[in-house]
């Protein structure tokens, strides 16, 4: 049998800190013999060019960073899917859904613990000549204040699609209420009760992955993902993991975002599609390592297992689990996580990765603590913050991801 090479592709908007940790701890991964096949891995950076529909496409997998907001390497990613079989993270055939609002309407669909949400109309026109005969024809006039008094005040407007917080207001009273609403102009807004919570949780996942910290959405964006191990119950903790796990197998998400919001054993799920999900090292900082090691090694398993994706999402058999009423609430979420894990092919996955990547932990570790890595942080606290603020990002950045390397080398948990 012959040896194989494997080419990852990264199609990049403007980010340099991620896909250069990437690129080198894919180099570190080295040659994978499995069944006699060596297999090697490389990546490409994807351009942006013309191409033809029967066009051959050489990478096996793209990590897609772009086609959320730019429409000609998105139909390129469905052409490589469609025509090439290309594994994508992730995939165009759900960028409409990925957002507030499908999440939302899954998540209610399967019982989970969605706060009460209202869409309401667009406050202002939107840019077709067909709206003014639509509107007075069929729009009906309604009551905004009826509808944030029986959600219940404070509560929050935000945008159905949402994205870096664009949008989103804390509405405390009818004139929030009403100043939001007129603020909001073209965008389509939800209204949704809020929950007196205890921790504001953000889980990232990779794959079967998922890392749920401990975030702080008040704080400037280095300091909002706090350092902070075992900040929730254990049950509350399980269910976090497996929510996310639930509603990215559910939609065929592989690199996703979600934020919840966590009291006491109980977890709301307030955001759960992130289109573009964030890596910086500037805000991750403890956690970015973690991020790079989980996507390096599913990236790998993809492509050396010859995994294959679809775009069929299988949803009835999530809602047989929900509409058997002989299972409560943490039966189901156990069911649905079952076929959350048979999706990502979860214990497969942590058996391979303990045969043929037991190495990378280390290969990180060395890394993250080398000059290479620390010349990395400098170029890109150099190009994010103005030079006076330097020494003292420096510093900051130095110290935390300090503390992570400290931290694996006594074997302290990270999670």
């Amino acid at each position: 049998m012959s040896d194989r090479a494997h080419l990852i592709g990264l199609l990049l908007g403007a980010e340099e800190d991620w896909p250069r940790a990437f690129e080198t701890l894919l180099r570190r991964v080295g040659p994978i013999t499995q069944d006699g096949v060596t297999h090697t891995l490389a990546t490409e950076r994807l351009t942006i060019e013309p191409f033809r529909l029967d066009d051959p496409v050489r990478t096996e997998l793209v990590i897609d960073r772009l086609a959320h907001w730019y429409y000609h390497p998105r139909e390129w990613l469905k052409k490589a899917a469609l025509v090439n079989g290309t594994y994508l993270l992730n995939s165009p055939f759900t960028f409409q859904a990925m957002e507030k609002h499908s999440a939302y309407c899954a998540l209610v669909r399967l019982g989970l613990q969605v706060p009460p949400t209202t869409l309401v109309p667009y406050k202002n026109p939107v840019d077709n000549v067909r709206w003014a005969y639509t509107s007075e024809k069929y729009n009906q006039s309604f009551d905004l204040d009826r509808l944030a008094d029986e959600l219940g005040y404070p509560l929050y407007m935000k945008p159905f699609d949402g994205g870096g917080w664009r949008g989103v207001s804390r509405v405390n009273d009818r004139a929030d209420l009403h100043r939001a609403y007129d603020e909001s102009g073209e965008m389509l807004m939800h209204l949704q009760a809020t929950v007196d919570y205890e921790h504001f949780a953000r889980a990232l996942s990779i794959g079967p992955e998922t890392m749920v910290m401990d975030f702080r959405p008040d704080q400037p964006m280095h300091r909002r993902y706090a350092v902070s191990h075992d900040f929730l119950t254990e049950k509350a903790g399980h269910q976090a993991v497996a929510i996310s796990r639930i509603v990215n197998a559910f939609f065929r998400w592989e690199f996703n975002s979600a934020e919840m919001l966590v009291t006491g054993d109980d977890v709301y799920p307030i955001d759960y599609a992130n289109a573009c999900p964030d890596v910086a090292v500037t805000s991750l900082h403890y956690y970015f390592p973690w991020a790079m090691t989980a996507l390096v090694r599913w990236t790998t398993y993809c492509v050396v297992t010859g995994r294959r994706s679809g775009v069929d999402l299988e949803s009835a058999r999530y809602f047989e689990i929900a509409d058997d009423d002989a299972l409560d609430y943490d039966a189901k979420l156990e069911a649905y996580l079952a076929l959350a894990d048979d999706y990502f092919e979860t214990d497969r996955y942590w058996e391979w990765c303990a045969e043929h990547l037991p190495h990378l932990p280390e290969q990180v570790h060395d890394w993250v603590t080398s000059e290479e890595f620390d010349r990395l942080l400098r170029d890109t606290v150099a190009a994010t913050y103005p030079p006076h603020e330097h020494d003292e990002f420096m510093a900051h950045f130095r110290g935390l991801i300090g503390l992570w390397a400290d931290d694996q080398a006594a074997g302290a948990p990270t999670s």
